[in-house]
């Protein structure tokens, strides 16, 4: 499905898309896919950690903001992702084969 309305997107390392895909398929191909929620949740908190370094760590590096700043910035960050983290892991811990697979679908669409 194509959509027309304007994106942003990111990049991530080959590993990381390997992995993606493979858990993808592993959980869409599952006959109990609940099995495959806490490693979802733990791909969810590792995507959610690249994009939010992408679209916020990195630029404050090329933007030249000095060690304070920077590390003031990691820091936040870093406490702000484990909280979000939780919050991942809970909610999709709970879903079950159909909110699973929406899930996948979901990361799927956005992969291309």
């Amino acid at each position: 499905m194509h959509n027309a309305n304007p994106s942003l997107r990111f990049f991530y390392s080959d590993e990381l898309h390997a992995k993606t895909l493979q858990l993808l398929d592993t959980l869409e191909q599952a006959d109990d896919a609940k099995k495959h929620r806490g490693a979802l949740g733990e791909l969810v908190v590792e995507l959610t950690n690249t994009g939010m370094d992408y679209y916020f760590i990195k630029p404050l590096q090329l933007a030249g903001v000095g060690f304070v700043v920077q590390q003031s910035a990691n820091l936040s960050m870093a406490a702000a992702l484990k909280i979000i983290g939780s919050v991942i892991r809970n909610i999709i811990g709970r879903m079950d084969k159909a909110q699973l697979i929406a899930v996948c679908g979901y990361i799927r669409q956005l992969m291309l």
